[in-house]
């Protein structure tokens, strides 16, 4: 996998700090889960954890009947520019792709392992799995870089 570097924004004080920030938390989750390997630990708590987190920052959102309105609170704009993000939010469908991630970047700066870094992915996101628990919700995660593709895609849409 090649090192993924951003492309937008590179001048913008706001956005590279939210970059470091955001790449930090990723190295602590990267040695967190890596130390509880080495001890011979299932790093699978760190699905639980990093879910709970997300359901804590759903339970601090308004609270809203509109998909629009609550999809609107999560891709705020600062994280749009950090993540460089294209995102369409309907009533009936919010899909954002990521053109950027500085959780992978960090993860490639303690691994070369690809099937590693997918794992880590998928575990960091739990945490938008439970941003988007609500029971009238349905998250799909359907592309992702550390998987290999060029963006991620996520879609989030009311059940049915």
């Amino acid at each position: 996998m090649e090192p993924i570097k951003p492309k937008q924004y590179l001048d913008d004080e706001h956005v590279t700090d939210f970059r470091s920030a955001t790449e930090h938390r990723a190295t602590w989750m990267y040695l967190l889960v890596d130390e509880a390997r080495k001890r011979g630990l299932d790093p699978e708590f760190a699905r639980d954890a990093i879910y709970r987190c997300g359901c804590f920052h759903r339970s601090q959102k308004p609270e809203t009947d509109s998909l629009k309105d609550y999809c609107e609170s999560v891709f705020h704009q600062i994280g749009r520019k950090v993540f460089e993000q294209e995102v369409d939010i309907t009533e009936d469908q919010a899909t954002v792709v990521f053109h950027y991630c500085p959780l992978v970047a960090a993860w490639q700066k303690q691994t070369d392992d690809p099937e590693y870094i997918k794992l880590l992915c998928d575990m960091a996101m739990d945490g938008d799995r439970g941003m988007f628990s609500d029971p009238s919700l349905e998250f799909h995660l359907d592309q992702t870089i550390a998987g290999g593709c060029d963006s991620c895609i996520v879609r989030v849409t009311p059940k049915r």
